[in-house]
């Protein structure tokens, strides 16, 4: 901008200068060429006056220097001429200068001419007698003149050019500097020229534009973020370039990443296990997805192209934790799979019974203990089923049940009096504990103490005992049920409480466990927020503690 101003200012000024030269010359020359033409009619007149007292007289030995006196007659014929042979000259009645004399009684006209480059300039005077009296002098053209003055002309417009060139190049850095020396943060704090006002009216109205939509596009972000962010879903955003737009923070957790990776090439964001090749796929209009094991967890991730307009803009990567998904698939599995087995010994007991007695191949005295055996596994698969429907039940609709206010010492008592009879066979069954008044679900209470209580007496020795103690001690319930029964290897003592697990399946089955009466205790222990805590050595007892929190279950 400051060479385009200076290269019009100093043309500008330059041209100026020239012309005003220009101009002057034509005004001094036209000046010049006037008083010549004003000191030629005085000497017109002076002579004028003198042939008119003398005739021809006046002629005789007079000496002209620069200039020419013609006598020419009342017809146009000349009748003398300083410089040229009268007798020879042609008739001079037509002339300009002529013929304003005839008729005005003084005339004057200036001919140029072009081979010389010089111009005559003539003053006639008309006499008494009617003759023209006329007067001519020599006088150069301008082009002479200024060929003449050419030197002084250079110096002139160089001096000219070079004060073009210092003033254009002074006024182009003023008029630049205030321009440069803009406040654009705020530009209505000065106004160096009024011609710019409505400019920096219209910066300011842009850059209020521009600071509210970039407030607006902040917030939008932050929201979006506070969004993403509260989602245990993992959400990463890349562009059609493959430039990271948005990483949510579960995607940061899973990635080993932080912020600084927006902005970045998913490539070099130093974003680990980040499938790349499913992120190329989706930016070539491709969904894929994969699993991968992250974090001690399993994901999948589903990698969509974001479509708009019909062209690809960019790619959505969403991750989503399976790991519970897959348990509970396994889990369904391995119980589909352990009831099927624990159905078919019972179901093939019965039938091989009832195959030997539909043969009659089973003496007489002997068809009531195989129809106790029918009755046995009968009862057992009854039993069986009866505990898969109580724990479907405890999964899906148990946590809706009212709870009421349980006196949990009075109920752990009337299930230990129910036991009793069962462990009449040498098997001491002690209760004690303080009362302890909690809301819970009063079924799944007793559920939880028979079966803890009956696994005691199931899996105890000859002569063994089982205490059964509540009591109240950091706002919690404890209920505590310890024996000095077999007990539980190390190894084991993680799945007890999976669904059909036995340490000793053959001495399980003889006792008519089904399997599931610890993972019965899990899910109601769950129910009331509770946690279930287990100590055991082997061949020396078991203790399980179950703590239920008094505040969460109130």
């Amino acid at each position: 901008m400051t060479k385009r101003i200076f290269r019009s200012i100093f043309c500008t000024s330059f041209l100026v200068c020239l012309m005003a030269l220009a101009c002057l010359i034509g005004a001094l020359y036209n000046s010049f060429t006037g008083a010549q033409l004003r000191q030629l009619e005085v000497e017109c007149l002076l002579a004028a006056q003198a042939v008119t007292h003398e005739g021809m007289e006046y002629f005789d030995g007079l000496e002209l220097s620069g200039c020419r006196i013609t006598w020419i007659a009342a017809d146009g014929t000349v009748i003398h001429d300083s410089e040229s042979d009268s007798d020879h000259m042609e008739n001079h009645l037509q002339r300009e200068e002529i013929i304003a004399a005839v008729e005005d009684g003084h005339g004057q006209s200036v001919r140029h001419s072009t081979t010389l480059m010089e111009q005559l300039l003539y003053d006639a005077r008309r006499l008494p007698d009617g003759s023209i009296l006329r007067l001519s002098c020599e006088q150069d053209s301008v082009w002479r003149l200024m060929l003449g003055l050419l030197p002084p002309i250079l110096f002139i417009l160089l001096a000219a050019l070079l004060l073009s060139f210092a003033l254009a190049s002074r006024i182009a850095r003023q008029i630049v500097r205030p321009l440069n020396e803009l406040n654009l943060d705020e530009p209505l704090s000065q106004k160096p020229y009024d011609e710019l006002s409505p400019l920096l009216q219209r910066i300011e109205s842009q850059k209020q534009q521009l600071r509210s939509q970039a407030g607006r596009l902040r917030r939008q972000q932050d929201e979006f973020d506070t969004l993403t962010d509260s989602i245990r879903e993992g959400l990463v955003l890349i562009s059609r370039s493959g430039h990271i737009l948005s990483i949510n923070r579960a995607a940061m957790r899973l990635f080993q990443t932080d912020r600084d990776s927006v902005g970045r090439h998913f490539t070099e964001a130093g974003v680990r296990a980040l499938p790349q090749e499913l992120v190329r796929a989706a930016l070539s209009g491709e969904r894929g997805s994969c699993t991968l094991p992250l974090g001690g967890s399993t994901w999948q991730m589903d990698c969509s192209p974001v479509v708009s307009e019909g062209e690809v803009r960019g790619a959505a990567l969403v991750m989503f934790d399976i790991t519970e998904r897959e348990r509970a698939e396994r889990l369904r599995r391995e119980f589909t799979a352990n009831v099927s087995h624990e159905l078919k010994t019972p179901l093939h007991t019965i039938s091989g019974c009832a195959e030997l007695l539909g043969n009659g191949m089973v003496q007489p005295a002997d068809t009531a203990h195989f129809g106790r055996q029918i009755y046995q596994e009968a009862q057992r698969m009854i039993q069986l089923v009866e505990d898969i429907i109580h724990l479907s039940f405890l999964e899906e609709e148990a946590a809706l049940m009212e709870r009421e206010r349980v006196d949990l010492l009075l109920l752990a008592a009337a299930e230990v009096d129910s036991l009793r009879p069962a462990a009449a066979a040498g098997i001491e069954l002690r209760m004690e504990g303080e009362r302890v008044i909690m809301p819970g679900i009063p079924s799944l209470l007793a559920g939880i103490v028979h079966n803890l209580c009956e696994n005691a007496v199931k899996y105890n020795k000859n002569g063994g005992r089982v205490m059964v103690k509540v009591q109240k001690r950091d706002d919690c319930a404890l209920l505590l049920v310890a024996d000095t029964g077999i007990g539980i290897a190390p190894e084991h003592q993680d799945r007890v409480f999976e669904r059909f697990f036995r340490v000793d399946k053959s001495h399980s089955r003889q006792k008519g466990g089904t399997g599931l009466g610890l993972s019965i205790v899990k899910h109601a222990a769950r129910i009331h927020h509770a946690t279930v805590e287990l100590e055991s050595e082997l061949g020396r007892g078991t203790i399980v503690t179950v703590r239920f929190p008094l505040a969460q279950n109130g």
